[in-house]
């Protein structure tokens, strides 16, 4: 079985996190959404609610599970049997770091790194800069699952 681990923080969760999941469940035989849970990092939402979220925004994908992980991801995938972390890149800007993180990653473990590129249209999208236009009363609902635009209001006024 080939495993794969889409790592990430998902605050909140994006169409362009979702793209990137499906179509890393069409690629590997099981994927784990791994949420990180690093409770020293300041978030909108907590990590039982971005676990929460992720996992209603992907119970239509039969080979997807969420779990919280803490520390290293490369010991999160070797914890699960995973032989790749599937990673999207918006820009070349992700793709720096990214890159850097791979190799991090590889020398760490025989895990290895999938680089799925977002689909033309989402490519600007951010959970940063989705909470930024959310907070200043901007529609984000394009950009989010209706059900975390209307958290997003809730949460953000």
């Amino acid at each position: 079985m080939r495993r794969a681990v889409v790592p990430g923080s998902f605050d909140p969760v994006t169409l362009g996190h979702l793209d990137i999941v499906r179509r890393a469940s069409q690629l590997f035989d099981d994927v784990v959404v791994a949420v990180g849970t690093n409770v020293s990092k300041s978030r909108l939402f907590d990590a039982d609610e971005r676990i929460a979220m992720m996992r209603r925004a992907c119970s239509d994908l039969d080979n997807v599970s969420v779990e919280g992980f803490t520390g290293l991801v490369t010991t999160f995938c070797a914890d699960r049997g995973a032989t790749a972390i599937v990673k999207g890149l918006r820009a070349a800007s992700d793709f720096d770091y990214e890159l850097q993180m791979a190799q991090m990653n590889s020398s760490l473990t025989a895990v290895e790194t999938v680089f799925l590129p977002t689909s033309p249209g989402r490519g600007f999208v951010s959970s940063s800069l989705v909470k930024e236009v959310a907070g200043l009363g901007g529609d984000v609902s394009a950009f989010v699952p209706a059900f975390v635009s209307e958290q997003l209001r809730a949460r953000l006024g």
